[in-house]
């Protein structure tokens, strides 16, 4: 065939008269049919009308290894317990922590009034308090956003109205007109006034549907407001906002209904891990048994579901695995409240990194632990406070290793899941901070390491203090020793020196500090014991002469015999003073980018070089070595002027 004809959607869209009218007008055309989602037993039998199916097919499974989507974790909540006095208490119990006195009585009285309302409304209002609870404890201040699947229009009128009455999230209906029928709404709808006032003030508010539509959606994806898009039918298939984390269903839905539905939470975006589910609905219960025994699914082979939604308790199901695993890293400690003993444990750098990935993974999925009312109702106390108390540990721990060992603060240790668990499930004189690594140039921050004042004040052991100074100081050396190797080269020396020999109990942790102390201070201060006077004041010289003294003190003059130590110093000191003069005549913006300018100051180097110490001075320097001096003073004079 001459044309080809690529059909999306085409599990529902290839079986009307629009269909028909194209087949008769392309009669011989080949049609290539793609569909998102899978198809229906009974869809089968008509999408060979397009032939036979491309094996093998794309599945979700394959999907999320491939990293294009999120898995879905589905959780099935219940909420109808008003008269259940105990559930209730329970229920404060465990979702109050944290809040003050003040605000867990507001949501007490917010809670009892449900039972002034009757009971369709009650059902409402005690969803909509759930969905206001769960989103503020985990999701709220995050980034990500939810969604809420309504029956109709009236009722997502009715949730928008409670989760602003009870003033914990933020909401905003998006809905089509009164006229169109949504979601289970008949024609003859009574209770429709309401819709209609709606309408009209959203018009009012935003001048035709389209924009009412665009101006929401927007908001959404790229505000802060609103938290929570309501919705009946509307934007559950075909709207993409990768921020959209968490949708909670409170309608009934089927067959692709439902997996459009739930796609719109699978979308990739920073800090994602999964896409939430969370029925109140009872679509599918607590999902115990294989997808197709639902049935909202009944319609699909199983083998085309697999790893479209993973029950909640799976991943709660690795907490004591991942709990073990983050301990196991620490057995080889005696006495499990040596915190000393921990920090130093964490000298090594891998087994650093591999703490920070077990206590991620332990925290992440304690968060969504936390997030699921089943394992609240269903964990004792005294294991849920073990669980939170050691969590607040080991992040104090991480705090703690990262400061010691001067490491930078990334993305990762904000992760934004993880620190909504602490802020909501430890008080907040408790959270712990993560601090940048020390400055050693800032003399004050120094004083607060070394006296334990400001944000240092924590108690720490000498050998603490002295680490934190030692692994500062090492990275400023890492840092800066483009700038001038041969400086930096001898205290990178000495500070790892310090280390390993603290490392290996040779000095006493008082030694280990005045000496790293000695060596931050001669780093700060550029302290040189080897430089010839007439460098005095001239640090860009002082680089270079570093570069230059390695080389000619490996030459020799005309009649093999070595130049005087004095006479190699005071050549490689004139030497270094005319590169940088050589170098600053030739000095202009954009220097590093101007490959003509870099040769003109390459030129006059090499000259130097040839006619004033070959010649002038009888130091014998090859080409070659002449190159690489030229090659390295570049290097550092670049290195230099990025400063």
């Amino acid at each position: 065939p001459d044309i080809f004809i690529l059909v999306d959607e085409s599990h529902r869209t290839q079986f009307g008269s629009f269909s028909a009218r194209m087949r008769l007008m392309f009669p011989h055309a080949c049609y290539l049919g793609f569909t998102g989602t899978p198809l229906l037993k009974k869809e089968k039998n008509n999408f060979t009308k397009f032939g036979d199916l491309v094996e093998p097919h794309y599945s979700i499974t394959q999907a999320v290894e491939d990293g294009a989507v999120v898995p879905l974790l589905y959780e099935g909540r219940h909420v109808e317990m008003t008269q259940n006095k105990k559930a209730v208490d329970l229920w404060f119990e465990r979702h109050t922590q944290g809040l003050t006195k003040e605000q867990k009585a507001d949501l007490k009285r917010k809670y009892a009034r449900a039972e002034m309302l009757n009971k369709a409304d009650q059902v409402i209002y005690m969803r909509a308090f759930d969905i206001s609870e769960h989103f503020r404890s985990n999701w709220q201040g995050t980034g990500f956003k939810a969604q809420l699947v309504a029956p109709n229009k009236v009722s997502a009128l009715q949730y928008n109205a409670y989760l602003d009455e009870i003033g914990m999230v933020s909401s905003a209906v998006v809905i089509s007109p009164p006229d169109m029928r949504e979601g289970y709404e008949e024609t003859d709808d009574e209770t429709t006034d309401e819709v209609v006032k709606f309408w009209q003030k959203m018009m009012k508010r935003y001048g035709s549907e389209e924009e009412y539509t665009k101006q929401l959606i927007n908001q959404f994806k790229h505000g802060s407001e609103p938290e929570i898009l309501i919705v009946v039918d509307k934007l559950l298939t075909g709207f993409d906002a990768p921020r959209n984390t968490v949708l909670y269903l409170c309608r009934v839905l089927r067959e692709h209904t439902l997996l459009q539905a739930i796609a719109r939470v699978n979308r990739l975006y920073d800090g994602k891990e999964f896409g939430f589910i969370v029925d109140y609905a009872s679509v599918l219960g607590e999902l115990d048994e294989a997808l197709t025994m639902y049935s909202a699914f009944e319609g699909f082979d199983e083998s085309d579901l697999v790893g479209t939604l993973t029950s909640i308790n799976s991943e709660i199901e690795k907490l004591p695995g991942r709990y073990s695993d983050l301990w196991d890293l620490f057995k080889t400690v005696k006495h499990s409240h040596d915190e000393e003993a921990y920090e130093v444990l964490l000298a090594d750098d891998e087994l650093r990194e591999e703490f920070y990935s077990r206590l991620s993974e332990f925290g992440k999925t304690l968060s969504i632990a936390l997030s699921s009312e089943k394992f609240l109702f269903e964990t004792d106390e005294k294991t849920l406070s073990r669980y939170k108390t050691d969590l607040r540990k080991f992040q104090s721990l991480k705090a703690s290793a990262k400061l010691r060992y001067a490491e930078a603060i990334n993305y990762r240790d904000y992760e934004p899941k993880i620190k909504k668990l602490l802020d909501t499930h430890i008080q907040a004189s408790e959270v712990v901070q993560l601090n940048e690594p020390v400055n050693i140039f800032d003399d004050k921050m120094f004083d607060q390491v070394k006296e334990e004042q400001g944000i240092y004040q924590t108690g720490k052991t000498t050998a603490s203090k002295a680490d934190t100074i030692a692994h500062a100081t090492k990275k400023v050396i890492t840092e800066k020793m483009g700038e001038d190797p041969h400086f930096y080269e001898k205290f990178s020396k000495l500070i790892q020196q310090a280390i390993e020999d603290f490392r290996a109990k040779r000095i006493s942790d008082l030694d280990y500090l005045t000496k790293v102390v000695d060596i931050r201070n001669k780093v700060v201060d550029k302290v040189h014991d080897d430089i010839p006077d007439q460098l005095a004041g001239r640090e860009d010289a002082m680089a270079y002469y570093g570069v230059l003294k390695p080389f000619l003190e490996q030459s020799i003059c005309r009649g093999s015999a070595t130049v005087p130590a004095q006479v190699l110093e005071s050549a490689a000191a004139d030497t270094a003073i005319a590169v940088h003069d050589i170098l600053r005549k030739h000095e202009k913006v954009h220097f590093w980018d101007d490959e003509d300018a870099q040769k003109q100051a390459v030129n006059e180097i090499d000259d130097y070089l040839y006619d004033e110490l070959k010649t002038a001075k009888g130091i014998e320097l090859s080409l070659d070595q002449m190159d690489s001096i030229i090659e390295k003073v570049l290097q550092v004079a670049k290195h230099r002027s990025l400063r």
